[in-house]
């Protein structure tokens, strides 16, 4: 073998990770639906994409729930305490973060959430979920038992943004799909409890009569969310402020 050839079939052999992607191992931390960090590695999973999670969605009975926050808390539950092994490509998204396929007790993360109605498939980019999500929206789970809004569409949304369910839309359900559960205004009358992140990580409610509910900024920066009763902040783990 001349001696160039030889150089660098070892230049080969001595750097593999400059052809192929290191997967990356650890417990999450999970941020959105579709969204996590495992270390200091900030990561996004491919091929799906799932509510954020001030998004706002419609149940069976036309009343308004908070599927993006959904979204994630059912993934923490099913998966947030277990090892998760993505593999990635070396594709980075516009947000700085590293598109993986993920896997969890053996379990396909992103089909999982497809098939429970949690995430729809993206097929600009892949089509390996779209029979995940035809089985999700015949048997209505997660969003599809009432209606909602694309996650893309949901993020350039306007009035012209299609509404996707298994329901027939009520009147007002343009409004509602059209707000955010963290804007700086109630998405509706009825939802006008504000919730917090403090200092020390938790989530506080704040009715309408707390001493410090006209001091809260509702931005989606702070972490703030609406709430429509006192019952739904309790549920997304926020407990009632002391003052």
């Amino acid at each position: 073998m001349k001696l160039p050839t030889l150089l660098a079939a070892i230049a080969v052999l001595s750097f593999p990770a400059a052809t192929h992607a290191a997967d990356i191992t650890g417990i999450p931390k999970i941020r959105e639906g579709d969204q996590l960090q495992i270390g200091n590695t900030r990561l996004r999973l491919g091929g799906i994409d799932a509510p954020s999670v001030d998004q706002l969605c419609l149940n069976t009975q036309a009343e308004r729930w908070t599927c993006g926050a959904a979204a994630r808390d059912e993934l923490t539950k099913r998966f947030g305490g277990k090892s998760w092994t993505c593999q990635t490509r070396g594709a980075i998204d516009r947000r700085g973060r590293t598109v993986a396929r993920c896997q969890a007790d053996g379990e396909d993360v992103q089909k999982w959430l497809v098939s429970n109605g949690w995430a729809l498939a993206l097929t600009r980019v892949s089509r390996d979920y779209e029979a995940d999500e035809k089985s999700a929206r015949e048997a209505k789970a997660g969003m599809w038992q009432g209606a909602f809004i694309a996650p893309w569409d949901w993020r350039i949304r306007n009035k012209k943004t299609a509404i996707l369910g298994a329901v027939t839309p009520p009147e007002h359900a343009r409004a509602v799909l059209l707000a955010s559960a963290s804007g700086p205004v109630a998405p509706s009358p009825d939802c006008t409890i504000k919730g917090n992140v403090n200092r020390s990580g938790e989530c506080i409610y704040h009715q309408p009569t707390s001493r410090w509910y006209a001091k809260i900024q509702m931005k989606i920066s702070k972490g703030t969310r609406w709430f429509c009763s006192v019952e739904e902040a309790e549920a997304a783990g926020c407990r009632e402020t002391r003052r």
